[in-house]
């Protein structure tokens, strides 16, 4: 996937190093990649087929005291399904169901600590949780979280941290910066972009995780855009807790997906006939109401009967 950086003028080389260095922003995030309500760290271990006390301890060991700047870091949880709790020498910093430690790095000669903290879950990603002590003062924390699903991925310079979104289509964000001594500022903005040139020969949909990969191709993102306008960051989303396509007998493929956390409240339908040049939405909301586009009248019956399959199942 392609992206343009419409960067201010502030916005350095040392922004496009970490932003090569934010090797997990030019696809869409793991935690979006399956439907899974599990969070990820504990699907690796059900994945292993085990659920050994020796497994749980490695777990637990790999959460244990963590040394920093004179003292340590902990992370406990008081109730077996309760919150974890990451604290600094007792001093409680952050809490949720998902707590992690990253890594030790260190940024304008200060030493940080980053941390993942989020509710876990249905393919939503962690809010990262910068931790540092000035020199002679008291342990600090710097929360980012650019949306409901967590933080982007941090790509770490000699001067700042960096925080590069993913980007669905039709959206625009800010990336992200943090220093010691700038705190948390906005470095520019990013914007998706399809991949300049590809056209609907080249639609291959063996290649998509996701239907939403087909957006990647200019000629499809420019049919999507014409028929969704502002509405297609919202059917991106509604389409983010899927998998890989299905075909039609008239070799037209689709998928369906839902919004993270609310499958079977907000879901979605996209279907791409290449042969036609054409594109096909649907989304279900809260309110029980489909809308379309175009207008399901005028879908062919192999989608129409596709997408009705969908309904049918519950998504």
């Amino acid at each position: 996937m392609t992206r343009s950086l419409l960067a201010g003028a502030y916005a350095s080389a040392a922004i496009l190093l970490a932003i090569a260095g934010a090797h997990a922003q030019t696809s869409a995030p793991a935690t979006q990649l399956a439907a899974s309500d599990q969070p990820a760290a504990d699907q690796g271990a059900t994945d292993q087929g085990s659920g050994s006390d020796d497994q749980a301890a490695s777990e637990e060991e790999k959460q244990g005291p963590i040394a920093f700047e004179g003292g340590q870091f902990t992370i406990t949880q008081q109730e077996q399904y309760g919150e974890k709790v990451l604290a600094y020498d007792g001093k409680q910093l952050a809490s949720n169901y998902d707590v992690f430690f990253e890594k030790i790095v260190e940024v304008g000669g200060v030493k940080v600590a980053l941390f993942d903290v989020g509710d876990g879950g249905n393919q939503c990603g962690p809010a990262s949780v910068i931790a540092w002590k000035p020199e002679g003062g008291e342990i600090q924390t710097t929360t980012v979280e650019q949306d409901q699903c967590g933080a982007p991925p941090a790509a770490v310079s000699d001067s700042a941290i960096y925080y590069v979104p993913y980007l669905l289509p039709g959206e625009s964000r800010p990336a992200l910066q943090w220093s010691p001594t700038g705190g948390l500022t906005t470095s520019g903005n990013l914007t998706y972009t399809p991949e300049p040139g590809t056209d609907w020969k080249d639609v291959d949909p063996s290649k998509y995780d996701n239907v939403i990969d087909a957006f990647h191709n200019e000629a499809v993102y420019k049919a999507a855009e014409a028929l969704l306008g502002k509405d297609m960051p919202d059917m991106a989303t509604s389409l983010l807790v899927g998998g890989g396509t299905e075909k039609t007998a008239s070799g037209a493929f689709y998928a369906t997906g839902c919004v993270p956390h609310d499958c079977g409240g907000n879901d979605g339908f996209m279907a791409v006939d290449p042969a036609k040049h054409q594109v096909y939405f649907a989304r279900r909301g809260d309110n029980g109401e489909p809308q379309a586009w175009p207008d399901l009248k005028s879908w062919p019956a192999d989608i129409k009967k596709a997408y009705d399959d969908a309904q049918g199942s519950g998504n």
